[in-house]
């Protein structure tokens, strides 16, 4: 089986909340997220970041530095970390609901498999 390869974005506000969705739809249909999804044919990773930022969150972003790489069954996730631009926040596309989560609202949170522990390794939690 050929991995599918996605994106996700990790942005954090100025007062160090982490912007998060809650799915729409499987995987994980329910569930508390990063933004991002597949790569389409023919994209880069900067420009599927950008698109499904945009489509999942209304934000506009810059791509930065690769946080890390997971693998969730299929699905092989480089999570970027991200500076918004403009937009206004808004839940659309493939997102249920999206917000800015501090770090109580975190832990309250019904979180995807592995993303506290991931989120924690790389230094990325909510720091608000």
């Amino acid at each position: 089986m050929a991995l599918v390869r996605c994106v996700g974005g990790i942005v954090h506000d100025a007062a160090g909340r982490l912007l998060m969705i809650r799915r729409g739809h499987d995987p994980g249909l329910g569930l508390w997220s990063l933004p991002g999804g597949r790569v389409e044919p023919g994209e880069s990773d900067a420009q599927a970041i950008v698109r499904e930022m945009r489509e999942e969150t209304g934000l506009v972003v810059r791509p930065g530095s690769l946080a890390g790489t997971v693998v969730r069954g299929r699905y092989e996730i480089h999570d970027y970390v991200c500076e918004v631009l403009g937009g206004r926040l808004r839940a659309g596309d493939d997102a249920a609901d999206a917000r800015w989560v501090d770090s109580v609202m975190f832990t309250t949170l019904e979180l995807t498999d592995g993303l506290a522990n991931t989120l924690r390794d790389w230094q990325r939690l909510p720091r608000g």
